[in-house]
């Protein structure tokens, strides 16, 4: 049975790059508009949704997004998920209506259609890198002056399979310290199982992701910002461990 797995994933992957090229396709001249100005982002933005929302659907993706706390459209915010899978960009996307900002790893910039958009909208990062570390800090502040919130995946990188949820880096949080900004800690819990980075895996279902309560930054200092990182990482694993309960009672 195993056997014929194969093909189907090998399948679905090559499905997935098709979906994701198409509306850069179509939307192609509408999207290079949005992008030739900064202060146009927010266009750009609401095409993104769109072009997330066809992904998530076209793959048998039906996703349920529940918010504890909404978010204002006038503040700015500093978002923050687990990160498993390759569809935690759309998924992002799609949860958060606020305009914001993916800070991310800069080897995504070579993928073709996709990377050209995302070199030019995203904040790019080489981690090994101090002096580019630093570049993200001076963009980040840049954009947050603008109104435009932040989105970071405080994992660093995508963790093996088998952790659940692993350490956070402290960039996020010292940024929302920084610029007195709400972090918002958001939980994906099915992404993994859905489209993970490992290449034969993954199948049509349900996608959640949960908004949880925010967490304020207002009087912090740089010294809280260890503590700040811990709060929220516990809030996530938490959230993390109790559906994995939850599962595991229902399917006694």
């Amino acid at each position: 049975m195993a056997f014929f797995k194969y093909p189907f994933w090998l399948l679905y992957r090559i499905w997935f790059y098709i979906l994701v090229a198409i509306p850069i396709i179509v939307l192609f001249p509408l999207l290079i508009i949005s992008i030739s100005r900064e202060q146009w982002y927010s266009y750009f933005f609401k095409l993104a949704r769109i072009w997330s929302k066809f992904i998530l659907i076209g793959m048998g993706f039906g996703y349920k997004i529940k918010r504890e706390e909404i978010p204002d459209p006038d503040k700015s915010y500093m978002f923050v998920a687990n990160h498993t899978s390759m569809a935690d960009i759309m998924l992002m996307l799609v949860a958060v209506k606020n305009p914001f900002v993916f800070v991310g790893k800069q080897e995504l910039a070579k993928i073709p259609l996709f990377g050209f958009f995302y070199k030019r909208t995203c904040i790019l990062v080489d981690r090994s890198s101090a002096k580019s570390r630093q570049a993200v800090f001076l963009r980040a502040q840049r954009r947050l002056k603008q109104g435009v919130s932040i989105c970071i995946f405080p994992e660093g990188g995508v963790p093996e399979e088998h952790i659940l949820l692993d350490e956070f880096k402290d960039g996020a949080f010292r940024l929302a310290i920084n610029h007195q900004i709400p972090v918002v800690p958001i939980t994906f819990y099915d992404n993994k199982k859905r489209f993970s980075y490992t290449f034969f895996s993954g199948s049509p279902g349900r996608m959640r992701a949960k908004i949880l309560p925010f967490i304020p930054t207002n009087g912090l200092e740089i010294a809280d910002t260890k503590a700040l990182n811990k709060t929220t990482r516990t809030i996530i694993w938490d959230e993390l461990s109790t559906s994995l309960i939850t599962k595991k009672n229902h399917s006694k």
